[in-house]
């Protein structure tokens, strides 16, 4: 593993076989002694120079030049990083020794296991690094489950899958080595030409809070340190561009920014968080101490570690410009709340320990994060007298399992959206099917921007994917026995008249024609969705809006299927289509997933995460809008979606009861709860599932508010017939929001829950008064309605 910044030159084969058991035991390895004794003893023993090995990483194998798998990632350029120089004082993390180039999974945990016993014989205290790895979509390794993307999560509604998913993730990781795992993105979507809108849940603080959440349990109860991404606001930038700056008020920051990481922190049990690179009103997140101290940490009394976002540290010098050099931008992050740079030496070594000697920077702020590194590491069992470096039968490892296959494809099946249907879905057995489009037949279509095959493995052709990717037309094959295809057009790019009149005659020829179009993920510009792919206005690129309108010109009934990272205006190519199907980078069994769906195989029950703009040019806008934020007489401009958040349909539409207050029409205290339930039946032949979602109206408020904003919501699976009871218990802590004096309060007063299957399509509203003093909330409030679903089977009508 050579590059031109790191030469690795392995220690004596002796040192290299020592482990911490090899060692005189010493109270930080002594298990029965309290964490912090343990911690304490440490710092106390450690030289500066070994304290601050601690607070970095370092990345081995990764290509300067290329800037390949981070942003401005040549700022790795420089002297060189001698491997035996590096660890000699001890290290505090290995950067992706999985996700930086395609590795056998049990050649890499071997090679892992000897990198460590490396680090650990290096230094003084037996010490090994902490190993993290990208894990958003899958375990970022070589031949590990992709699984579907984030905003695929927020399709299905459904956090209890998602924690199973992230479980399976970590537990992969663990086998492998690893330690910690950086995901999940909780930053809520507020403009889709943003490239990153793949990586996020939603557009909705509640939908991101709940389903994130959920993530992070999977994961750390998996034994992964789980890392909060992108602490905050960076979602916001101006115009939807990466690393832009951002410019948001302090009471949209708290009410849609913070609240799915509050959430996080509180009841997920995290352990990490990521700071943004972004600048909030002129403040850097990675110099923001009012942020990742006295807010995270003093407020919410956060304890775990805060990592820097790869290269963050020194762009507070190069892109920030609010530090004149590299000690200057290790004192300013440090300062704040910055506990290790990632994901290589650079601020945080020399320059830093040359601000320390010179007595620029406190030797007790590097103390304060050596401590939280430290106590982390023992929490893992890293310094314990038994640890070994290598997994327990890594000769089987194994990260692409059955298990894991089944998990990614049901969430892709509970993912995928059926926007419109004339009846032409589900396809009639015996039609004559013609598929066309640029993603029909291309397995990388299925794929988010962090999956590993996306994110490294085409920057390696040499190699295979690493797994079995069926696309959509290979699975419909499968099952429909006429099936004719013709690509069309490419994503990007202009279309070849060729191409287009064969896609043209494909469908002419056909009962119904698949038209597949929408985004392939990448970085930095390589892509139409991803990390750097950011959009200028929401139309789907190249020519595919073209192909989608030659298609139904030609009066075949066209079912248009989007395969995509951000929603598109896609209004009038859905006004032509029979039926409009929506997914989101569906993971390595996505093309099987839409073909259960197209087929009527798996009835669809996604809900739309983000909406669907109405407009490609206007300035997008969310659903979470005051009363002005909506169409009115006073602007030409309407921002009306053309399907809104929360919008899905199933083959058979679920019959709804009148919602009821249990207890009848009592007052709901500003302290108290309030219990509303339903029935909800399914009348059809066939399993099927449906989401209820209640929305808040605040009609009268001492700030504007969202018209409605999403408090609770239930996913509810029935076999044809069954029914079931669902019981919202929604607590008054969530109606809670920023009020004039910049506090939370719950406020007294007229509201409505409405019982909505979307965010404008309301089934019966209830009409409740708030009532007892104005109450002032803070971060211990309730911040999640209570949801119980209770199946019982009935006859038939």
């Amino acid at each position: 593993m050579m590059n031109r910044t790191t030469d690795v030159t392995a220690p004596p084969a002796g040192d290299a076989a020592r482990t911490t058991a090899d060692r005189p035991n010493a109270v930080w390895q002594d298990v029965g002694l309290p964490v912090t004794e343990r911690v304490e003893a440490l710092v106390g023993a450690m030289t500066l120079e070994e304290k601050l090995a601690q607070l970095v990483g370092v990345w081995v194998g990764a290509d300067p030049e290329g800037g390949e798998v981070a942003p401005h990632q040549n700022d790795m350029t420089g002297d060189p990083v001698v491997w035996n120089e590096v660890i000699a004082a001890g290290l505090g993390q290995l950067t992706r020794p999985f996700g930086t180039r395609p590795v056998d999974p049990v050649v890499g945990a071997r090679s892992l296991a000897l990198s460590q016993q490396q680090v650990a014989a290096a230094n003084r205290f037996g010490i090994p690094a902490l190993v993290h790895e990208e894990c958003l979509t899958g375990f970022a390794a070589w031949q590990a489950t992709a699984y579907p993307a984030p905003l695929a999560w927020g399709a299905s509604f459904d956090p209890g899958l998602v924690a199973e998913m992230a479980g399976l993730i970590g537990r992969s990781m663990r086998a492998a080595g690893v330690h910690q795992g950086l995901a999940p993105v909780l930053d809520v979507t507020r403009d889709y030409r943003w490239g990153r809108t793949e990586e996020t849940i939603g557009e909705d603080p509640y939908l991101v809070g709940t389903v994130g959440t959920a993530y992070v349990r999977g994961l750390e109860e998996a034994g992964i340190v789980a890392t909060l991404k992108h602490f905050a606001g960076y979602s916001a930038s101006r115009a939807g561009r990466n690393l832009a700056p951002v410019s948001i008020g302090p009471r949209e920051f708290a009410d849609v920014i913070l609240p799915p990481f509050e959430m996080a922190v509180h009841d997920g049990g995290v352990r990490s968080v990521m700071h943004s690179y972004s600048d909030v009103d002129g403040v850097p997140s990675a110099a923001d101490a009012g942020l990742l101290t006295t807010l995270l940490r003093d407020t919410w009394g956060f304890d775990g570690t805060v990592v820097a976002d790869y290269f963050a540290v020194k762009f507070l010098q190069t892109l920030h410009g609010v530090a004149e050099d590299e000690s200057h931008a290790a004192a300013l992050a440090l300062s704040a709340g910055v506990d290790v740079e990632l994901p290589t030496v650079r601020c945080y070594g020399a320059p830093l320990l040359e601000a320390v000697k010179r007595g620029d920077v406190d030797e007790a702020l590097v103390d304060r994060a050596l401590r939280r590194v430290l106590r982390q590491k023992i929490e893992l069992g890293l310094l314990d007298p038994d640890w070994t470096a290598l997994p327990e039968n890594v000769d089987d490892l194994r990260l692409d399992s059955p298990h894991a296959q089944d998990v990614a494809l049901r969430l892709a099946r509970e993912s995928v959206v059926l926007l419109a249907n004339d009846g032409v879905l589900p396809l009639r057995p015996g039609a004559r099917l013609a598929v066309v489009g640029p993603l029909a037949d291309d397995p990388m279509a299925m794929l988010g921007c962090y999956s590993f095959p996306a994110h490294i493995g085409v920057h390696h052709m040499d190699m295979s994917l690493g797994l079995e990717i069926p696309t959509v037309l290979a699975s419909l094959r499968n099952t429909v026995d006429s099936v004719t295809y013709a690509r069309g057009c490419e994503v990007i790019g202009e279309s070849t008249p060729e191409d287009m009149a064969a896609a043209v005659a494909a469908a002419s020829e056909a009962d119904v024609c698949v038209v597949a179009v929408g985004d392939l993920a990448g970085l930095f510009g390589r892509g139409t969705s991803g990390e750097g792919c950011d959009a200028t206005e929401l139309v789907l690129p190249g020519a595919q809006a073209d192909l989608v309108r030659a298609v139904v010109a030609t009066g075949t009934p066209v079912v248009l299927l989007l395969i995509t990272g951000r929603p598109y205006a896609i209004g009038d190519l859905a006004g032509g289509a029979a039926a409009t199907v929506q997914t989101f980078f569906p993971g390595q069994l996505g093309g099987q997933a839409i073909a259960d769906v197209l087929t009527g195989a798996v009835s669809p029950s996604g809900r739309l995460p983000v909406g669907i703009p109405g407009d490609a040019s206007g300035q997008p806008g969310t659903y979470l809008s005051a009363p002005l934020g909506r169409r009115s007489g006073v602007s030409n401009v309407d921002p009306t979606p053309a399907f809104p958040f929360g919008h899905g349909l199933g083959y058979d539409t679920f019959t709804w009861s009148s919602p009821r207050v249990v207890g009848g029409d009592r007052p709901w205290a500003t302290d108290g709860e309030v219990e509303v339930e339903l029935d909800v039946r399914n009348p059809g032949d066939r399993a099927g599932a449906d989401v209820v979602q209640l929305y808040l109206h605040d009609p009268v408020a001492q700030v504007t508010r969202p018209v409605v904003r999403l408090v609770g919501y239930a996913r509810v699976p029935l076999d044809g017939g069954a029914s079931a009871r669902v019981t919202f218990r929604v607590p008054a802590d969530v109606t809670s929001f920023t009020g004039l004096n910049g506090r939370r309060v719950v406020e007294p007063g007229a509201v409505q829950l409405r019982v909505s299957r979307s965010s404008a399509d309301v089934h019966e509203a209830v009409d409740l008064r708030l009532v007892g003093p104005l109450r002032e909330v803070d971060h211990t409030r309730r911040r999640l309605t209570d949801v119980s679903v209770t199946h019982e089977e009935v006859e038939r009508a």
